[in-house]
């Protein structure tokens, strides 16, 4: 179909009373540059804290919430009817690429599972790869109203572009193993700092750059020193792996005769910019050090439960010492998928279950996790719905049986609802989904299993 006008565009997306008008709209939004550009925009009538309300937005940012508003004020006008406003949700702690891997290795013991399958395998991966994979966990996201992941893993400017193309936030940085060995820690470097002039050369405001020392386990102190200095120089995040096992716990302890968050501190590693992931062992001492020194945490129950690494995050210390924490999926390969929805109700419930606490990180707790402070531990000013803030928005249905009744609007989204829900996602002011359609959406699925079948042939 033809590019209409705005005024016909803003008809077809709010008129939608009969069957062959929702597929008209179906048709004309596919051909119709609408997605993936800055545009003003009105969502009318959406559901936000209890009452229906319309979200103005201009410039990529929330200009107005109130009912009632000028439809003539928006180039493009979106019905919110039966839907709930939510902020985008912010996933702290992922390796996008290893969508590919999903269900490759399950069940397995952690070390095992890395030493004998992923690690292998990865020795096979390539930029396209890495592109393919980081399409398709994009678009896993923006389908279960993701609009912002912390990202770890190779070939990182092949994540970029693809995190260019999808539309959403990304931090990213390149895993850096060393082991000791001076020149695999001299290619590490030289990763980091290419990724670095990548990420500035692309003048992406929703990309930014990180250092990423895999752990205090694989990445000596020396090596950790260097990370925490460039990370300031750059001023840039710093993400890392903490205490996701007992094994490695002991093994740091052995190794330099201190708890991990202590070494890390005195390599300057825990600083207002870095974000620990996982974090299951430690102990009330580093919980205090790490919120003293501003450092988030990044919470990956399902990942945690799946790999048994034998403790829950100490949720209630970190929180009583002031910590912020985020919540995050870890990859696929150890989830097996990238639903912040399902991570919110797990992320309560495992609490709930390890330490014996029926109260302890209620709904709203493991929102504001999945949100506010995600979007915070990322030096964001998203997750949260305001005027000025960032317009990373989604529009979960309240037309099904899973959202009915509604006493609590927070509750349902943490207890009952799934990504599933999500209908309609924008991120810095851009359309990425609407009534569930993603444009491309086919070509990437299709791309990517034919990546996998070829990257699995090669270790098989």
């Amino acid at each position: 179909m033809p590019h209409e006008s705005g005024k016909v565009a803003r008809k077809l997306l709010v008129t939608q009373y009969t069957y062959i008008k929702i597929e008209i709209v179906y048709v004309f939004m596919i051909s119709d540059p609408v997605f993936n550009r800055n545009m003003s925009i009105l969502i009318k009538n959406t559901r936000i804290n209890q009452k229906n309300q319309d979200i103005l937005i201009n410039e990529g940012k929330i200009e107005s919430i109130a009912p009632n508003q000028n439809e003539n004020s928006a180039e493009l006008i979106i019905d919110g009817t039966k839907t709930l406003a939510l902020p985008g949700l912010v996933n702290t702690h992922t390796h996008a690429a290893m969508s590919l891997l999903r269900g490759y290795a399950d069940d397995m013991h952690l070390q095992e599972w890395l030493s004998e399958k992923i690690w292998p395998l990865e020795a096979h991966l390539t930029g396209e790869d890495v592109y393919v994979g980081t399409k398709l966990a994009c678009l896993e996201m923006i389908r279960s109203g993701t609009t912002a992941f912390n990202d770890m893993y190779f070939f990182m400017d092949h994540a970029a572009q693809a995190v260019d193309e999808s539309g959403i936030r990304a931090q990213l940085a390149h895993g850096i193993i060393t082991f000791g060995d001076p020149e695999k820690f001299a290619a590490e470097q030289k990763a980091t700092k290419e990724l670095v002039s990548c990420v500035k050369k692309m003048k992406n405001q929703r990309i930014t750059a990180a250092v990423a020392p895999h752990a205090p386990y694989t990445v000596p102190p020396e090596h950790l020193k260097w990370c925490a200095e460039f990370s300031e120089k750059e001023d840039l995040g710093l993400h890392i792996h903490v205490s996701e096992t007992e094994s490695e716990v002991q093994s740091v302890l052995e190794m330099y005769g201190k708890r991990p968050a202590f070494l890390l501190d005195e390599c300057g590693c825990l600083t207002k910019r870095t974000v620990i992931a996982h974090g299951c062992w430690l102990d009330t001492d580093e919980c205090a050090l790490i919120a003293k020194r501003g450092t988030s945490v990044a919470y990956s129950p399902c990942s945690n439960m799946k790999l048994a690494t034998g403790r829950a995050l100490p949720y209630a210390e970190l929180k009583a010492a002031g910590a912020t924490i985020g919540l995050s999926t870890d990859g696929c390969s150890s989830n097996n998928n990238l639903d912040m929805f399902e991570e919110m109700k797990f992320a309560s419930l495992l609490q709930k279950s390890f330490w014996n606490q029926d109260t302890v990180l209620p709904a709203h707790e493991a929102f504001r996790m999945a949100t506010e402070c995600g979007a915070k531990s990322m030096r964001l000013r998203s997750g949260i719905l305001a005027i000025g803030a960032p317009a990373d928005i989604i529009l979960a249905s309240l037309d099904h049986p899973s959202m009915v009744p509604l006493y609590n609007d927070t509750s349902n989204v943490v207890y009952a609802a799934s990504g599933g829900l999500v209908e309609t996602v924008l991120c810095d002011g851009a359309l990425l989904m609407h009534k569930h359609m993603i444009p491309g959406e086919a070509e990437i699925l299709e791309k990517a299993k034919a990546t996998a079948t070829e990257l699995i042939s090669q270790v098989s």
